[in-house]
């Protein structure tokens, strides 16, 4: 068993070298490194510049083939040539979160100071920190102000972070199934994911890298207890039912008898193999912490007061995870500081995921919304001049 992911990135940067970031816990970090990924060109005056926030278990990868996996990138359908997010209009950005796994220093990477992994002697991160950490990437890249920041579930909390935190910076933001803070059965969920991960004996307290073992059946436990809540039970219905795997009757045993449970494994199993133990804990802790009314004393709109920033707001009518009412609680705060928000329901039955997937409602409004943002902006149609 190989006890170090092979994980190859693409384009890094050091941050914080002069000055290192101060984190939400209290410690400062840096230097540190970002991985990301750059998609078209920047234009003249650096106005048409798109950050795109991932998921939980995502990466920097969003148009481009996964090096680990050799899978498109996550939102392929979406960016590229000609597609929603047209590269040849935007310069599209994605960088792997600080405390990910692909790149960005993170708990699997190597602590300089001993020249061992990180583990968890990795602060503690929040989104507040991740979203600091894309700031300083955004100013390492010579750019002011986004044209937009989109992200869906936990890309979506980045998108409102910094709608919090850079208000100025944000031209339009479109933040997708999620909301604006972990709720109580969310951090239960994560809760069970983390315990799965470290009541694994290959665990060994975060120091698995060390004791050469990774501790990958908590792990994949953990990762089917999550894939679970991004699908709606008319979708697990539809997809699998009751249907037996590979056999024609029930074995009165503990195999794999249905497809359900097949799919269940296969999806820990092949996660393994492309993510960190560690960065899942830290990561998911940071979700858990992430309250925008909390830190606004309780009030939603405090967080969003003044905002000039144009917001498309989006929700699937089956996702259990992050609910329609959640979105909607966004959208009344934007709307107490008369902010400049559209929100749209997907009638969708495919639950969480289905902000990954082919829902033309969604992809529709994106580009109505994209479309006409860039006309406010003064953005031309067609491929862009390089900036200077």
């Amino acid at each position: 068993m190989s006890t170090h992911l092979s994980i190859p990135h693409g384009k890094t940067v050091q941050l914080g070298v002069d000055r290192p970031m101060r984190l939400d816990c209290g410690v400062d970090l840096g230097p540190f490194t970002l991985a990301y990924e750059t998609y078209g060109t920047l234009n003249a005056d650096r106005s048409n510049a798109v950050l795109i926030c991932h998921a939980l278990t995502g990466d920097q990868y969003v148009a481009s083939p996964n090096p680990v996996t050799g899978k498109p990138g996550w939102w392929s359908d979406l960016i590229g040539p000609g597609k929603i997010v047209d590269t040849e209009r935007y310069f599209v950005i994605c960088s792997n979160v600080l405390g990910g796994c692909m790149g960005s220093s993170g708990p699997y990477e190597v602590n300089p100071e001993t020249g061992q992994p990180w583990g968890v002697t990795f602060p503690v991160i929040t989104i507040g920190d991740m979203v600091r950490a894309q700031a300083l990437l955004v100013d390492h890249l010579g750019i002011d102000t986004l044209f937009a920041v989109i992200g869906g579930s936990m890309g979506g909390m980045q998108v409102l972070e910094w709608c919090h935190s850079y208000p100025q910076r944000v031209f339009c933001a479109v933040p997708v199934a999620t909301s604006y803070r972990h709720s109580a059965q969310n951090i239960a969920f994560h809760e069970v994911g983390r315990q799965a991960v470290m009541a694994d004996p290959d665990w060994h307290n975060g120091d698995y890298h060390r004791h050469g073992t990774r501790p990958e059946r908590g792990l994949a436990v953990a990762r089917m207890a999550a894939h679970i809540t991004y699908l709606s039970e008319p979708a697990l219905q539809r997809k699998f039912g009751r249907r037996l795997q590979d056999r024609q009757s029930v074995t009165y045993g503990f195999d794999a008898d249905f497809q359900v449970e097949s799919y269940l494994r296969y999806q820990g199993s092949a996660f393994v193999d492309r993510f960190d133990a560690n960065s899942y804990l830290y990561i998911t802790r940071a979700m858990d912490y992430f309250d925008l009314a909390g830190a606004n004393g309780g009030v939603l709109a405090h967080a969003f007061r003044g905002t000039a920033t144009r917001f498309c707001v989006v929700s699937f009518s089956s996702d259990w995870l992050f609910t329609t009412a959640e979105s909607r609680a966004i959208v009344h705060a934007l709307n107490a500081n008369a902010a400049n928000v559209s929100f749209v329901e997907v009638q969708s039955d495919k639950g969480h995921d289905a902000f990954l997937l082919d829902e033309p409602e969604f992809h529709q409004t994106l580009t109505g919304f994209l479309r006409s943002a860039a006309e406010q902006r003064g953005l031309p149609r067609g491929p862009v001049s390089a900036a200077v």
